[in-house]
């Protein structure tokens, strides 16, 4: 069985220009989540990108790249464009879709979910979080009733927050379904710091203290 990582990387970051490859503790910031692809139990490590600078810095860690045509690169395209268009050219069994905004994975979280594998049908790698009120930005309760029926923490039950790291599936389920994760889906859980995505300024700044 062959089993391929796949990290989508285009060009066009919004929030931090170049975020792919701006550097985190002197590494393009792919570089954390192809080096941890790389000593885990794939057997191939891919990186799918529309740039050309993305592509020459994949391709110095080691990953091999798969050119994503424009159509498939723009503000509205969804990683899962990637993932079929990447399912269309190369052969694999199964596919652990790794994200470039991950730097805190590690080769044991990706082997984890692979472990996984064999009793479901696809797995995302997710942190517990504990029950707390929260509210839509025009305050409004978001996730309870009033503010007269909040309830207590303890009456609610923990939930599963994908971290964004990690999703894995087998070729068949990802053509079925056109999705990232379907079928019988497992957890792999992360601890919360652990599960840091580079969105902003911030971001970079906090992994710099963690890295």
């Amino acid at each position: 069985m062959k089993t391929v990582a796949l990290i989508p990387a285009r060009g066009g970051s919004k929030g931090v220009q170049n975020k792919n490859i701006r550097l985190l503790n002197d590494e393009p910031l792919i570089f954390y989540s192809i080096t941890a692809a790389k000593y885990s139990n794939v057997d191939e490590v891919w990186v799918s990108t529309d740039s050309g600078a993305i592509k020459s810095a994949s391709l110095s860690v080691g990953a091999k790249v798969i050119d994503r045509p424009k159509e498939l690169a723009g503000d509205n395209s969804r990683s899962e464009d990637a993932l079929l268009h990447f399912c269309e050219n190369v052969e694999f069994d199964r596919l652990v879709f790794i994200q470039a905004t991950s730097p805190l994975i590690q080769p044991d979280h990706i082997n984890g979910g692979l472990e996984l594998m064999n009793q479901y049908d696809s797995v995302f790698s997710a942190y517990r979080e504990h029950w707390l009120p929260r509210w839509t930005m025009d305050v409004k309760p978001n996730n309870f009733h009033s503010v007269s029926s909040r309830g207590m923490r303890q009456d609610y039950k923990d939930v599963w927050v994908e971290n964004g790291a990690f999703y894995i599936t087998s070729r068949d389920q990802l053509l079925k379904s056109k999705n990232r994760v379907s079928g019988n889906i497992g957890v792999y859980e992360m601890k919360p710091h652990q599960s840091v995505q580079i969105d902003t300024e911030h971001d970079f700044e906090f992994c710099e203290k963690l890295l």
